[in-house]
């Protein structure tokens, strides 16, 4: 049996699936506040006192989660999540499942990213939604040294949708690709990108916690088949100067209760619903308070500039991709709306989390986005731009932080524990940043001055 032959919903299901499939160790998994993988092996033989019980672990050193007087924590593990590693040995196999932090009395960890992505979850069911996302994730494929340490030489010096011999890394992706389809993923594109070594392979979408979990296992896919391959691949979004960064594109929209997609109209102008305009207007009108979710680190705002289709004016458009937000052409259940900044070095469950609370905010209370902007803005110069009242994102991760930390918006979507843990993690990056001599300073001063 295959992770794709049938999808494990309970724990009973994945209790067979090691017996079946000779599975030895589970590696539970979770991310800290800021995205990053934490994880540790159990034997297959605990697996059942775990769903049980728990998973019992030290918070106190985990980025973000709590203080040394308060580290005993528990993770539960989810058996929707519950995948076996296909680049593992089939005998003695090795799988990964996904689980939620808890207190040790079983209340959930305000702290816990995936809970606040379930709370807002929550929120959009109240509202009578449910939300489905498609994120497009772009990465690049290095080469090592002869330590395995990673570098910046190129793998390739192909372009978009380029093939071989210019794309000369396309046996490793090929080799990604059917770890992901192993892993149970329908990928629906997967090809080199405008850069060289760049690459992307897009997913289908699904429902918002579900693409959250998938965007965690795919770039733990991603990284593991590179680096047995002899490569590194890095999500970093602008690892090389002069050409295009990675993004995480993020096609959203929103299901009623009877299936239909809430953000069709066949009436309406342009196919477009009011539910889908408001939650147009809600994104526009909190992005720049998000930006440091969607866009979290020093390099997030190196992408984030002009001349390298970049989407950084908060602008909407139904034709066109030099806005911030591009409605595709597909209508009816179709219907999506693409959100363009966000990059892949994003923590997914609190950036899912903050999208989904921007639209509903913007549903509640209907809050317009203004009309389409059907110009390519790249052509448009500042002033032109000032004259239209087109703003742009924040220009630093710095000016990210000082939004979001007067946004009272931002703090409700992420509760207290989020918000005041994540700006001070970012603020100390900020500050280790700001305090460097970086080369450029180098080339350009020093011998001048």
């Amino acid at each position: 049996m295959t992770n794709s032959d049938k999808k494990i919903q309970t724990k009973e299901e994945v209790l067979e699936a090691v017996t079946e499939c000779d599975v030895k160790f589970i590696r539970t998994q979770f991310t800290d506040t800021l995205g990053m993988i934490k994880s540790w092996a159990i034997p297959s033989e605990n697996l059942e006192d775990a769903f049980n019980d728990g998973v019992m672990f030290d918070g106190s050193s985990i980025e973000g989660f709590t203080r040394i007087e308060e580290s005993d924590m528990m993770l539960m593990p989810d058996p929707t999540t519950f995948n076996i590693l296909p680049w593992r040995p089939s005998e003695g196999a090795v799988a990964r499942i996904i689980g939620d932090v808890k207190l040790p009395d079983g209340t959930p960890f305000q702290g816990d990213p995936r809970y606040i992505l379930k709370r807002g979850i929550q929120q959009a069911k109240d509202m009578g939604f449910t939300m489905n996302v498609g994120p497009e994730l772009e990465f690049f494929l290095f080469k090592l040294d002869e330590h395995g340490n990673p570098t910046t030489e190129l793998t390739d010096y192909g372009g978009y949708f380029d093939f071989a011999p210019l794309d000369r890394a396309q046996d490793v992706r090929r080799e990604i690709d059917y770890a992901l389809e192993h892993m149970g993923f329908k990928l629906e594109a997967s090809h080199h990108e405008v850069a060289p070594s760049q690459h992307e392979i897009d997913f289908r979408f699904g429902d918002v916690l579900t693409t959250a979990d998938s965007v965690v296992t795919f770039k733990y896919v991603v990284k593991s088949i590179a680096y047995h391959k002899g490569y590194y691949a890095t999500f970093m979004p602008k690892p090389l100067y002069g050409v295009n960064g990675s993004g995480m594109h993020a096609n959203q929209s929103l299901m009623t209760e009877d299936g239909k997609n809430a953000f069709y109209d066949p009436d309406a102008e342009n196919g477009l619903s009011e539910n889908a305009r408001y939650y147009i207007g809600g994104l526009l009108d909190h992005i720049s308070e998000f930006t440091a979710i969607t866009n979290p680190v020093v390099n997030s705002y190196k992408r984030l500039v002009p001349g390298y289709e970049a989407p950084i004016y908060i602008t909407w458009s139904d034709s066109n991709r030099s806005s911030l937000i591009r409605i595709p052409a597909a209508r009816g259940k179709g219907t999506r709306v693409e959100l363009r900044n966000p990059d892949p070095s994003c923590n997914p469950y609190l950036a899912f989390a903050v999208m989904l609370e921007a639209g509903l905010d913007g549903i509640r209370n209907r809050i317009e986005p203004g009309e389409s902007l059907r110009m390519n803005i790249f052509e448009l110069s500042e002033k032109e731009r000032e004259d239209m009242g087109i703003e742009s994102l924040p220009g630093n991760l710095k000016a990210a932080i000082d939004k979001m930390n007067k946004s009272k918006f931002v703090r409700n979507a992420l509760g207290d524990h989020v918000f005041e843990n994540y700006l001070a993690a970012k603020t100390a990056e900020w500050d280790a940043y700001k305090a460097r001599v970086h080369q450029w300073e180098l080339d350009t001063y020093l011998s001048i001055l």
